[in-house]
């Protein structure tokens, strides 16, 4: 439990500037269970809290924790250089907090995106000392064949890579289609895998990270959600 001051609260929830926040109290655009509160130095229980800030409720969270289903097309990067960057796809209070991508899809990549403006969640969440599994899925341009699924299954060697990479787990979808699970992460990795086996991935999806799965989510392209404790527990591997 903290006690934090009005406008210091609205700072950290990324609704600008302290003077800004401050200035939005001041004019009365700040109310808690329906008492507008015009005093910025009122120190306020921040557990619990929900804000309603022109006429929105928002719900005081210390860290955000956000799960995105990114459509193509999209860059996971603050300062994108080709294409939108996925925080136009949030609210604008997320940029305030300094919200950013738990690693990266590339641009034409779908599938689920974790956001966080925790520090520490980020960098446990992208550390590959924490083996957490990726689930994706591929579509080939050739067809896949056993020999290929073996391949990806017992490793294939990429370059500026010391040692073959090795899918965790790799299965047949279709004819074009396979399910692919990964640990390490590496650049492009399904991408360079493929094609070090001798086929070329034409599309790509992230349908899963750890034991939480984006059909869980029920998230439609582009939408979002906030994720539960439960939620975030299902991103540690088991042991």
């Amino acid at each position: 439990m903290s006690k934090l001051s009005l406008d210091r609260i609205l700072q950290s929830q990324g609704f600008g500037t302290r003077k800004y926040c401050r200035s939005l109290i001041d004019d009365g655009e700040v109310s808690i269970a329906g008492v507008v509160h015009d005093n910025y130095k009122e120190t306020i229980e921040t557990e619990g809290l929900v804000l309603t800030i022109f006429e929105e409720e928002w719900v005081y969270r210390e860290h955000l924790y956000i799960a995105l289903y990114k459509p193509a097309n999209f860059e996971c990067s603050r300062k994108p250089s080709h294409h939108p960057g996925v925080l136009t796809l949030l609210p604008e209070q997320f940029s305030w907090r300094e919200l950013q991508p738990v690693g990266r899809l590339d641009h034409d990549t779908t599938g689920m995106l974790l956001m966080s403006d925790d520090g520490p969640f980020i960098h446990a969440q992208s550390s590959p000392k924490r083996h957490v599994p990726k689930i994706y899925q591929a579509t080939t341009a050739e067809p896949v064949t056993p020999e290929l699924i073996e391949q990806l299954k017992s490793g294939v060697q990429l370059h500026d890579e010391p040692a073959p990479l090795a899918a965790q787990h790799c299965v047949q979808r279709g004819e074009h289609q396979l399910e692919i699970v990964l640990e390490q992460g590496k650049y492009h990795q399904v991408k360079r895998m493929l094609a070090a086996a001798g086929n070329h991935c034409s599309a790509l999806h992230r349908s899963a990270i750890g034991g939480l799965t984006l059909d869980a989510l029920e998230l439609e392209e582009g939408e979002w959600c906030y994720l539960t404790p439960e939620q975030l527990a299902l991103l540690v591997p088991s042991a």
